[in-house]
């Protein structure tokens, strides 16, 4: 059968929202599928002009659009989540919800993404996943974003289950970038997964990225050409999550290649001057113990172009050596706790100190977040865990606090078995046996780690720039930096929604913070602002408020009292507050650049 002109299809493509080991597409994040694909179908020959993107949100919150489903001629599904989550900014598509779709659409219909390697009953932990087509015309076993080229271009008979090449994808990844303007979120609350490398040269048992095949990398004059066209369709926000490994970018696999990360950030920072965030993903914790020296300078690279409170996820997975031999871990948890030393002395800095001093926090730390921290990833429900496993994680997440260093976030989560992996044969049996004992143990780590670890993160005062204020609960407004694992934040009143503003904190919980507009109007803030300062109670508020005005937070502090620190919060000149002008004045590592 002859292709059709490609000239006159219309198509819709659906983001149902992906969540990978690595690679994250729930808004504020849009991930590679929906962007590639746009572009593999405008290298086929569909005009730009003929592609509809839309959000499953969209799709909820909007039933007309439902209309672009019905109407295309070629409708493309992608998501599909294979770690579980929960999200604040957009709920992935269920099961029932993606069959909607197919049958809904009039048109051919397309099915793709990390779906691919199974669905289960929810997007949840412990339970196995079955692969299912959903009931659509094509199911894309390898790339959806080849298939959707090779259908257009080749007519249905051209659909195969083939993997797309470097080469498609320095193509495709700028052509696609102008799919982003459709997202909801554009362009100020939205944040670019950009893909560095796909694959992983080692074999952990429960991992789905080593399905893609052995670690296969872009160029970084690639990623970057992506970068500025991305850019120039208004994305200022950024990360490099789509990789198992960022040290290993330009390398063999496995070691580190320093000059490549210079290029990469480096060209990065030339095309996108007055980008806003520059956060990354994913960091192996053995290519640090495996390669030390050249690990702490390619970290260092990283600190020296990313923007503040960036983390690097570490997959510790389990502490319990029975579990490690079992399940083909990487690491030790001695070795993780190494690979956290490294990151913390190299990369902890924070803008107005000297990156020697790291890792700092207390009152005397500069009042930024430190450059870049690890993340530990901790998983449950793996062969041969016991209820031992949950005191070895314990021990080790009580000697990083008792080190002084520090962790950005702990993950902690049950395991999903997928087809194609040494888990299918386990199943969530464990993880379903443990439940009990997992959620009280959850609940430890959080009042024992999570609370104290985020005070010494962010210590009082600490400034939050640019937090997005996205809703309304109980009197309080909560919003959320855009980056890599970003902070939940509270602050007391109800705000306008749908701006950002500079927050600094006064209190912490176990996964959230509290805190006031920064720099703080003393002659316009509310009680409940005033009251949030710590040294300030209801009483000194009222009095705060009656004095008004003030011509100065020194004024104000006579009226508040000698426990109240004013200044701290009322005063501007946190150093690199203005991400434009942090850039340029970032210390210079330790080796040489």
């Amino acid at each position: 059968m002859t292709a059709p002109d490609p000239s006159g299809l219309s198509v819709t493509i659906i983001d149902g929202y992906v969540d990978e080991p690595a690679h994250f597409g729930v808004p504020p994040y849009v991930s590679t599928y929906p962007r590639f694909t746009a572009g593999a179908l405008v290298d086929a020959g569909v005009p730009q002009s003929n592609v509809t993107y839309h959000t499953i949100d969209e799709l909820r919150d909007d039933r007309r659009k439902w209309g672009d489903v019905a109407d295309a001629d070629l409708m493309i599904y992608v998501g599909g989540m294979t770690v579980p989550g929960k999200y604040v900014g957009g709920t992935p598509a269920e099961p029932d919800e993606v069959r909607e779709l197919a049958w809904t659409a009039d048109g051919v219909t397309l099915l793709g993404g990390p779906v691919r390697f199974g669905v289960g009953d929810e997007n949840a932990g412990a339970q196995e996943m079955e692969r299912d087509d959903l009931d659509y015309d094509f199911v894309a076993m390898g790339d959806v974003e080849a298939a959707a080229y090779d259908i257009v271009e080749s007519g249905l008979e051209g659909f195969g289950n083939r993997i797309r090449d470097y080469d498609e994808v320095s193509r495709w990844s700028s052509m696609g970038a102008f799919v982003v303007e459709q997202h909801p979120n554009h362009p100020d609350y939205l944040i670019a997964e950009l893909e560095t490398s796909r694959g992983c040269a080692y074999r952990c048992s429960f991992c789905t990225e080593p399905l893609y095949g052995d670690p296969d990398f872009r160029t970084a004059p690639d990623v970057v050409s992506e970068v500025d066209a991305l850019s120039d369709h208004g994305v200022r926000h950024f990360r490099l999550g789509r990789q198992a490994d960022i040290l290993a970018f330009g390398g063999d696999g496995e070691a580190p290649n320093p000059d490549a990360l210079r290029q990469l950030y480096g060209g990065i920072r030339e095309v996108a001057p007055d980008l806003r965030t520059l956060h990354l993903d994913n960091m192996n914790p053995v290519t640090i113990t495996d390669y030390p020296e050249a690990s702490r300078e390619a970290i260092e690279v990283i600190a020296r172009h990313n923007t503040p409170g960036d983390t690097a996820a570490f997959g510790l997975e389990s502490a319990d050596p029975e579990v490690r031999e079992k399940n083909n871990l990487l690491v030790s948890a001695e070795e993780c706790l190494e690979a956290v030393r490294v990151v913390n002395e190299a990369a902890g800095w924070r803008p107005g100190e000297d990156p020697a001093d790291a890792p700092s926090f207390g009152d005397s730390a500069p009042r930024r977040l430190p450059k870049l921290l690890p993340g530990i990833n901790l998983v449950h429900g793996l062969e041969g865990e016991t209820a031992d496993t949950f005191e070895h994680n314990k021990e080790f997440l009580e000697s990083v606090m008792d080190e002084g260093l520090m962790l950005r976030r702990v993950n902690v989560r049950q395991v999903m078995a997928f087809e194609g992996t040494e888990m299918a044969e386990t199943g969530a049996e464990l993880a379903r046996e443990h439940k009990k004992e997992f959620q009280s143990y959850k609940r430890e780590v959080r009042e024992t780690v999570d609370r104290p670890m985020l005070e010494r993160v962010m210590p009082t005062g600490t400034v939050l720039p640019d937090v997005y204020l996205e809703y309304h609960e109980d009197g309080t407004t909560f919003g959320r930096q855009l980056g890599t694992y970003p902070i939940l934040v509270g602050i007391p009143g109800e705000h306008e929604l749908g701006r950002t503003i500079d927050v600094a904190v006064v209190d912490w919980g176990y996964r959230s913070v509290t805190g006031v507009p920064y720099p703080m109007d003393l002659n316009g803030a509310s009680m409940n602002e005033l009251t949030a300062i710590p040294g300030i109670g209801r009483s000194a508020a009222g009095d705060l408020v009656v004095n008004r005005p003030y011509a100065s937070a020194a004024e104000a502090a006579e009226v508040a009292g000698a426990d109240a620190d004013l200044t701290r919060f009322a005063d501007a000149g946190v150093p690199g507050v203005d991400a434009d002008a942090e850039y340029p004045g970032a210390p210079a590592p330790r080796s040489a650049d």
